[in-house]
């Protein structure tokens, strides 16, 4: 199969990650639909010649429509992006129960959704792509943050679930599992890291962002397209199962 003729589903992929994957894999000959329920995914589309498709991912049923909509745009998915996902940063004793249930339905039962309506169609054409964006909080945990870390906890393994039942049919499913992105995901927990934990937001930066890390810095959105366009190439046919970290060493201790 051509490149040139394989399609991707990029979600939550008005800005930060999603918009930097999106023209990442438009550069590389790509077909993508992009998906957000920000309407400034128009734009991103116009941008790389790309289709968007509105969908809010709470809502199951925008979820299943999404998935038609995305394979009627070009007549198949083979590329699967699953990056939509937001934060809240509360004690456990505060956290809002119905935030708690559109977190897990955001990053956890979206994926299982547009998971379950693609792949029959890479296992019958032996070729197929699924890459979950995870997080270190895939792998370790923070304070505060009881809903994202249960929701990558959960993501990490229907990635490997997934990927034991379709390698047998070409199919690859991984996660990508970064420390803090430099995205309006990351620069809206600061304010809130800075009020439970009674530091200013430069401490936070500092002390809980980056000092756990090697390399002392956050990392571009860019970097992290590089690595999701790598693992839907032809030449990461043998990887599947994995949570490739870019984490600027933070998981290493």
């Amino acid at each position: 199969m051509a490149k040139s003729e394989r399609t991707a589903l990029v979600t939550g992929a008005a800005g930060g990650i999603g918009r930097a994957v999106a023209e990442r894999l438009a550069a590389e000959g790509l077909r993508v639909v992009l998906s957000d329920r920000d309407p400034g995914g128009e734009t991103v589309a116009g941008s790389i010649g790309g289709v968007f498709v509105p969908a809010d991912l709470a809502d199951p049923q925008e979820v299943w429509r999404l998935a038609v909509e995305a394979r009627r745009a070009y007549g198949r998915v083979d590329v699967l992006i699953n990056n939509a996902g937001f934060q809240h940063v509360a004690p456990l004793e505060r956290f809002p129960l119905d935030v708690w249930q559109a977190m897990q339905q955001v990053m956890v039962t979206a994926p299982f959704q547009l998971i379950r309506s693609f792949l029959p169609g890479m296992k019958e054409r032996r070729w197929g792509r699924i890459v979950n964006l995870g997080s270190i909080h895939a792998l370790v945990a923070s304070p505060y943050k009881a809903a994202y870390v249960t929701a990558k906890h959960a993501l990490l393994g229907l990635t490997r679930a997934a990927a034991l039942e379709a390698g047998e049919a070409g199919v690859t499913v991984n996660a990508v599992c970064p420390a803090y992105v430099r995205t309006p995901l990351v620069e809206r927990q600061i304010a809130d890291q800075a009020a439970n934990l009674g530091l200013d937001e430069d401490e936070v930066v500092q002390r809980v962002m980056l000092e756990p890390a090697a390399i002392k810095r956050l990392i571009e959105p860019e970097e992290v397209a590089a690595l999701v366009a790598f693992l839907v190439s032809d030449d990461a046919g043998a990887i599947t199962g994995g949570c490739l970290p870019i984490d600027l060493g933070w998981t290493a201790r």
